[in-house]
């Protein structure tokens, strides 16, 4: 279904996201804002978090979730419902599924993270692993919903979903009620267009801002159109923003609201997850971190008392450890070195002598002896290092060169 701005403007109202909060009362927890003393230094202005990390399933889709599936008439609720999802989409659905005793099945991708699939299992959903993509999967959905009856649960394009994700809005204004700047992570936008209804409609002083991964931003041009387009292939860490279209619905609602919707980096989104980890003991998502990004990479640019909302948790551990080191890396505590060296006896123990001096933590070492491109009696060594920064980085390549080591990468 499309939706022109007005008419989105007219199907979601302060009133929808105050009843969407009746409604979730007693079954979303009114999650914790933490102040960040480390952003508020890094910005020049009072950074609080959004802690939606620490919802129920891990993030904010309970909220819209639940508002939609209880809003459902008695008979759309004995069809089951179902819903297409590689993470918290899924969980959302499945537990609000169960709470109202609805019966629900979840199609994900094959390829969808181990935790993410058991999880969405153990809030009751019956789990269905089709296509590689999440566009194989959601059409396996919508075939599903044709061919049974069961009610589509979209992810953001219905009024019900943005009402109930618009209930974070209200607690922000309640939790912080001198915030200035909201910023916040855009997928299809049902979450910033549920926040964008509730604030603006109590406080339209109060700036809000979208942030949208580089790789998967279809906001901009969309925005720029005057309608939703498509990016071909999106690609982001940040799945939980990996949305190639806006959703119709949202979209009016952003357009009309929200002040501005901007980009940040995959360097940029590591950075800001590690910082999460660090610095405010929170296990935060790249999704759920695209917002601390957007405050890293323009600092001085957003009016405090600024909320960051981190809208989500669930990061698959094995992505995680990417992440992190690719945030290392962009910090420059993290170094690969490749470099050829004689092989001879105690080479390699020199070549650690050599590192230690200068305070380089060895995490790992690769050592090939056998390569058409190494001469008769060269070796060559990929070590990957801990470092305190880039101006240590730039000590340990200078330390490795004068010791007479060839560096090649």
């Amino acid at each position: 279904m499309s939706y022109s701005t007005a008419q989105a403007l007219r199907t979601v109202t302060l009133d929808d996201v105050r009843g969407a909060r009746k409604m979730l009362s007693g079954v979303a927890r009114m999650t914790a804002m933490e102040g960040s003393r480390h952003l508020s230094r890094a910005v020049a202005a009072p950074v609080h978090l959004k802690c939606e990390n620490l919802q129920r399933t891990g993030s904010f889709k309970l909220r819209g979730a639940y508002v939609r599936i209880a809003g459902l008439l008695p008979e759309e609720r004995a069809a089951g419902v179902v819903a297409a999802s590689a993470g918290n989409h899924a969980q959302g659905v499945a537990l609000a599924s169960s709470l109202l005793g609805v019966r629900s099945t979840v199609f994900m991708p094959k390829g969808a993270p181990l935790p993410k699939i058991s999880a969405t299992r153990e809030y009751g959903a019956e789990v269905r692993l089709h296509g590689q993509v999440v566009d194989e999967t959601l059409a396996a959905a919508m075939d599903y919903a044709h061919e049974t009856g069961a009610v589509f649960i979209h992810p953001f394009d219905h009024p019900d979903v943005i009402a109930g994700q618009g209930t974070v809005g209200l607690e922000i204004l309640e939790q912080c009620p001198e915030v200035r700047t909201i910023v916040v992570g855009v997928g299809g936008g049902g979450l910033a267009a549920g926040i964008a209804v509730a604030v603006k409609a109590l406080r339209p002083d109060v700036r809000i801002v979208g942030v949208q991964a580089a790789g998967a931003a279809a906001y901009p041009p969309s925005l720029a159109a005057g309608h939703p387009v498509s990016v071909r292939n999106p690609a982001t860490m940040a799945d939980g923003i990996k949305v190639g279209r806006p959703g119709d619905v949202p979209f009016g609602i952003v357009g009309e609201l929200v002040d501005e919707v901007c980009t940040v980096t995959e360097d940029e989104l590591s950075a800001a997850l590690l910082l999460c980890l660090e610095r405010a003991k929170l296990v935060v998502e790249p999704a759920g971190a695209s917002p601390v990004a957007a405050l890293l990479s323009r600092p001085g640019a957003f009016e405090g008392p600024v909320v960051a909302v981190l809208s989500g948790g669930n990061v698959d551990p094995v992505l995680m450890e990417r992440v992190l080191r690719h945030g290392m890396a962009a910090q420059g505590r993290y170094l690969a070195v490749r470099l050829r060296l004689t092989d001879r006896p105690g080479a390699l123990a020199s070549l650690l002598g050599t590192l230690s001096a200068a305070d380089a933590n060895v995490l790992d070492v690769s050592h090939v002896r056998t390569d058409p491109r190494l001469g008769l009696t060269e070796a060559e060594v990929e070590l990957h290092l801990e470092t305190k920064g880039p101006a240590h980085c730039t000590e340990v390549g200078q330390a490795l060169r004068d010791a007479g080591y060839t560096v090649i990468g």
